[in-house]
């Protein structure tokens, strides 16, 4: 049995680059580096929630997904984001190529 399919999603960060962006520790290269992979969903559900202030709903209206969603969304970016500072990771912010 396969999972669901992914719902569409409507993505307006303006700062987001198709592609691939890394964020490292300076002065140790990326090759050396334990990799974490924080995806476009998260990254769109925590600039929507702690950068614009919305509530999850809110957030979860703008983007085309369920509260309990952008609630998942929000920690695991989060959870990533402090693993990559307190472990010295680096942190992949992987863009998909139907973003829209």
């Amino acid at each position: 049995m396969s999972p669901r399919p992914k719902k569409p999603r409507n993505y307006n960060c303006p700062h987001h680059l198709p592609g691939t962006l890394v964020i490292k520790p300076a002065g140790i290269p990326t090759k050396d580096l334990e990799k974490v992979v924080l995806d476009i969903d998260e990254l769109e559900s925590l600039r929507l929630c702690d950068s614009e202030g919305l509530s999850q709903a809110d957030a979860g209206a703008q983007i085309g997904v369920s509260r309990g969603t952008v609630q998942r969304l929000v920690t695991s970016g989060r959870k990533k984001i402090i693993d990559a500072i307190l472990y010295s990771q680096a942190l992949v912010i992987q863009v998909e190529d139907e973003v829209r």
